[in-house]
């Protein structure tokens, strides 16, 4: 392997970070099952490539109010085709 790869030097200087802090002091909230129900479920979803509709609808509320929004089943065949394209001209991957 390349030397360059290996190569490391802690940061030298005045500039250094010396502890964490969190940028806004919020009251720590309660557990709740359906909470982590919901959380579990995303971090599957997103492991396996599923997008997030819910995500994605209050992107588009918040920076692109007034586009139209697709609807779910749009917005998962939109994720599949960017992942896995079969358009002429492009390679097409096999999910499998």
């Amino acid at each position: 392997m390349s030397d360059a790869i290996h190569q490391f030097q802690r940061p030298q200087g005045k500039w250094q970070i010396i502890g964490c802090h969190p940028l806004t002091a919020s009251a720590p909230v309660a557990f709740s099952w359906r909470g982590f129900w919901r959380g579990l479920q995303q971090c599957f979803r997103l492991m396996v490539g599923v997008q997030d509709y819910e995500k994605y609808l209050q992107h588009m509320r918040q920076h692109h109010p007034g586009q139209p929004t697709m609807n779910e089943r749009d917005f998962h065949r939109y994720c599949l085709d960017a992942r896995f394209p079969s358009q002429a001209g492009k390679l097409g991957k096999c999910p499998c």
